[in-house]
């Protein structure tokens, strides 16, 4: 038997025990409590209210109007990277939700001013470790959804269900902020 020094834990010989391999298991994230700032912070947001929308009659067709890019540049992956871990399994309204918060807060002045130091912005976005993102698989089809929806996000061309919106965080926590709650969609509260 060893003992751990000082934890009073001990353990006993390891004994291996196979087991087949586990299928990928899909990331998902913990709930992180946003920090926001008080009711005397006076943020200024500009309203998404001249956002240009496109004419198609829902929002999955707009994606899949959506051209992938040849190369995705830094500050779309750091949008596209944000919807694809907070959001992938969710509607394509409550993906573009969260997209449209992190677009928000780079035109208020609270945040920063580009997406990837908005994403990287310190105890925000649970799924940044080290202030890096985990590995994004670029083949799948959640991918390339996520990348549609930070295009339209970043251009727009359809009404977010959660409009000037600063922040957000999962259902099943209950952060008791005073804020101004503006919509839910899907497993995300939206306020402003």
């Amino acid at each position: 038997m060893f003992s751990a020094q000082g934890s009073g834990a001990a353990t006993s010989d390891i004994v291996p025990i196979l087991a087949k391999p586990e299928p990928q298991v899909n990331f998902v994230s913990e709930p992180v409590i946003q920090a926001f700032p008080s009711e005397d912070d006076g943020i200024e947001v500009e309203d998404d209210s001249d956002d240009q929308v496109i004419e198609a009659d829902t929002l999955a067709q707009l994606v899949a109007e959506q051209s992938m890019p040849d190369a995705v540049g830094r500050q779309l992956r750091c949008l596209a990277g944000a919807i694809y871990f907070e959001s992938r399994g969710e509607s394509l309204e409550g993906q573009l939700a969260v997209g449209r918060v992190i677009v928000n807060r780079t035109k208020s002045d609270r945040f920063p001013d580009n997406f990837c130091d908005v994403v990287f912005q310190r105890s925000q976005f649970s799924f940044v470790r080290g202030n890096r993102m985990p590995k994004i698989r670029e083949r799948s089809k959640d991918w390339r959804r996520a990348l549609a929806i930070a295009t339209i996000a970043i251009d727009g061309s359809w009404k977010s269900p959660a409009k000037g919106a600063l922040f957000f965080h999962a259902a099943r926590v209950s952060p008791n902020w005073r804020l101004k709650r503006l919509a839910q969609v899907d497993n995300h509260i939206f306020y402003r």
